[in-house]
């Protein structure tokens, strides 16, 4: 498992390449729009999460 500060590189790490329509779309005064761009953010956070514990769970890097 990740621990807080390697959890906080990631999702800095997320926020910095985010495209920018998705930063667009958290801005959006439209609800529809902003709830898009937060699904997405939140599915980018989880799959880059999901592979950080993947490689950690695996040090021989098979």
């Amino acid at each position: 498992m990740s621990t807080s500060s390697d959890l906080q590189q990631i999702v800095a790490a997320i926020l910095a390449r985010a495209p920018d329509w998705l930063k667009q779309g958290l801005l959006s005064k439209e609800r529809k729009v902003r709830r898009e761009a937060e699904e997405s953010l939140a599915t980018m956070i989880v799959a880059a999460v999901a592979s950080s514990n993947d490689n950690d769970a695996d040090p021989g890097g098979s």
